[in-house]
C-alpha cells in the first residue's frame, strides 16, 4: 500500500472515532438528534445482527428496541477503546441473548441423546453423526434449508443455542464468545463440539428428506 494512501486512511479513521466520540457523548447528556443520528447511522447493521438471532420479525424488533435502549442508557460507557460499530455489535449480541434467555422455551431436546455415547471399553454406543464438510450453519443452501436448520437451532437447550448462535451463525471468535457467555475458552469448544454433534443429528432426517425431494 502506497504510504500516502495508508496515513491518509489513518487519518481519516482517526476522524471518525473522534466523531463517534463525540456522537456518543451528546447521546450520554440526553441529545435526542444526537441519537437519532446514531439510529440513521448504525441501525441497518444493529437490525442485521439480530435478525440473524431470531426468525420472527417481532422478536428482532423487540432485540433491536433492548438494544437501542441499553445504548442511550449506557452511552457513557463509551470511551472510544473500540471503534463503535464494535461496540453496537456487542451491545446488540447481548440485547438479543437477554431476551433468548427471557422466553420461555418448548420443545427443547436432549442433548446427551444426541451426541456420541461410549461403553466401558470405549466403543461407541451410539454411532456419532456423520461430518460434513462444513458446520450445520453452513450446509444450508436454500431459504427453504437455512429455516429447517434454524428450527433445529431452536431446539436446542439454551446453553447450547447461545454458543451456536455466537460461533456458527454470528461467526465469532472462541475468546469473544467465551468473553460474551462469560465462560472459558475451553468450555465454550466443548459445549459448541456437543452443540454441533446435536444440531448434525436433527438434520440428518431433513437433510434425507430434501436429497429424496
Amino acid at each position: 500500500m502506497n504510504l500516502s494512501n495508508h496515513s491518509t486512511m489513518t487519518s481519516l479513521q482517526t476522524q471518525n472515532d473522534a466523531n463517534d466520540t463525540a456522537l456518543m457523548d451528546l447521546i450520554a447528556t440526553g441529545d435526542a438528534a444526537a441519537f437519532e443520528r446514531l439510529v440513521t447511522q448504525h441501525g441497518g447493521p444493529m437490525m442485521s445482527v439480530a435478525s440473524r438471532f431470531f426468525r420472527s420479525e417481532q422478536d428482532t424488533a423487540d432485540a433491536m428496541q433492548d438494544a437501542l435502549i441499553c445504548v442511550f442508557r449506557k452511552a457513557g460507557q463509551f470511551a472510544g477503546g473500540s471503534r463503535l460499530s464494535t461496540w453496537l455489535h456487542r451491545v446488540t449480541v447481548n440485547a438479543c441473548l437477554m431476551r433468548l434467555r427471557s422466553e420461555s422455551r418448548r420443545h427443547e431436546v436432549n442433548v446427551d441423546e444426541l451426541v456420541p455415547a461410549f461403553d466401558a471399553t470405549g466403543h461407541h454406543v451410539r454411532r456419532p453423526p456423520p461430518v460434513g464438510d462444513g458446520e450445520p450453519a453452513e450446509a444450508a443452501m436454500t431459504s427453504e434449508l437455512r429455516e429447517m436448520v434454524r428450527t433445529c437451532i431452536d431446539r436446542l437447550p439454551q446453553a447450547y443455542r447461545e454458543v451456536i448462535l455466537l460461533r456458527d451463525i454470528e461467526e465469532l471468535d472462541t475468546e469473544e464468545t467465551a468473553r460474551v457467555l462469560g465462560e472459558t475458552a475451553n468450555c465454550v469448544k466443548t459445549r459448541l463440539h456437543r452443540a454441533r454433534c446435536a444440531l448434525r443429528e436433527l438434520l440428518l432426517p431433513v437433510m434425507a428428506d430434501e436429497t429424496s425431494n
